[in-house]
């Protein structure tokens, strides 16, 4: 075990080059989807997985494995590391902060230092472990470059179909995984902050709906140093960090639901988190029953609540309360792409329709009462500001009440 003394020193971020002078405006860059799961079940195993590793934690705060096999689904990057540059495809993951490569594609360059300290990391499709180092790192353009950065190199790693993890999670979710309870390690966003590229550490990410311009599923895109104005349409509105764990140690936020203009009331203002890792919109127990009760769905083999074009036509818009400000959550972003029935065990055909809301196995109350995931993101652009006060941000996009599904 590490004392913490001796990362103080060991974890300094290093400034290098001349100075230069910090972008005004953000860094963005596109994501590419990989969308192969067989069916829809894989999805919510994966999102089971993760439910399950945000809410286990051992005496040190690290989360417990929670075994899956490869999982090939998700958003990734493209990043280049080291001389000669390799490049590394990795996906990007909201509830985790450190960055690792080496899962598939082999870690070799002749630039990279050694520093010698284990790194582990859990995750709802995997885990790894390996050691530090240092080296260069590059992301498709000349604009986003990290001249030193630290991150993981992999020497056994499983359940990954990518070559690792950019996380974009706050630095605190970093404790622990250096073998040492209070060590953190500098996020990717916290370097190019360090070394002038960005002015605060800031990453925005747009997800495209399913189905709009896309056969199968939409174009991502992620931004560090601030939110892409291109791609929102409204003010963003911010709200403050929850400070219930366990959401407070994630992109947690409050949140209350209700249902229809008579505003039937679905969950509680209570506490969860924004993940891009997670695939539906899940709500504590007791809201999901409130909000089957109002839609008549009924349960699929699948786990999905499934309704008929009659029920579809009633259904009404879902409203979330975040901070001082209501969002729109449109009947049609309440269902599953019919473009995409096959992949759902019992879909024969279009004309199907299933709800993304999902029930979490825990009533409210726990302190992770709901995940708005990608089917949330969809709608809205999100900003994660990991500066000196951190909070979440929201804005409508030319999505929001789009009629993709």
């Amino acid at each position: 075990m590490f004392s913490v003394a001796s990362f103080l020193a060991l974890l300094a971020l290093p400034v290098t080059g001349s100075p230069v002078e910090v972008r005004n405006s953000p860094i963005t860059l596109p994501m590419t989807s990989r969308l192969a799961f067989s069916n829809v079940s894989d999805l919510l195993r994966h999102d089971e997985a993760l439910i399950a590793a945000l809410t286990q934690y051992n005496a040190h705060g690290r989360r417990d494995s929670v075994p899956l096999t490869n999982f090939d689904w998700g958003y990734s990057v493209s990043v280049g590391i080291g001389n000669p540059t390799r490049i590394y495809n990795l996906i990007v993951d909201s509830a985790s902060a450190i960055t690792w490569v080496g899962a598939n594609t082999q870690y070799v360059s002749s630039t990279g230092t050694n520093i010698g300290v284990p790194v582990r990391g859990t995750y709802q499709f995997g885990s790894f472990q390996g050691t530090l180092f240092e080296d260069s790192m590059s992301f498709g353009t000349d604009q986003l470059s990290i001249n030193r950065i630290r991150f993981g190199v992999a020497s056994t790693s499983q359940g990954f179909a990518f070559d690792g993890v950019l996380g974009i999670g706050p630095r605190g979710l970093t404790r622990g995984i250096l073998n040492s309870p209070e060590a953190t390690l500098p996020t990717v966003a916290d370097y190019l902050v360090r070394q002038r590229t960005i002015r605060e550490p800031i990453v925005g990410v747009f997800f495209q709906p399913n189905g709009v311009g896309a056969p199968l599923i939409g174009h991502g895109e992620i931004s560090f140093g601030g939110a892409n104005h291109q791609r929102y349409t409204s003010n963003i509105q911010y709200t403050a960090i929850t400070d219930i764990p366990p959401s407070s140690q994630y992109w947690g936020i409050n949140q209350g639901i209700t249902y229809g203009n008579r505003h039937i009331h679905i969950l509680d203002y209570t506490a969860g988190i924004v993940n891009c890792g997670s695939t539906f919109l899940y709500i504590a127990s007791d809201a999901f029953e409130r909000y089957q009760a109002a839609t008549g769905g009924t349960m699929n083999a699948n786990g999905l609540l499934q309704i008929s074009l009659n029920q579809y036509l009633a259904l009404h818009t879902l409203y979330f309360r975040i901070g001082l400000y209501t969002y729109r959550f449109i009947r049609n972003a309440q269902i599953w792409p019919r473009s995409l029935n096959y992949k759902i065990d019992g879909g024969d055909g279009d004309d199907d329709i299933f709800l993304v809301v999902k029930r979490l196995s825990l009533p409210t109350g726990s302190g992770l009462d709901f995940i708005n995931g990608y089917v949330f993101l969809q709608r809205y652009y999100a900003v994660f500001d990991g500066s000196m006060w951190p909070r979440v941000g929201f804005a409508r996009t030319p999505y929001t009440v789009v009629e993709s599904n």
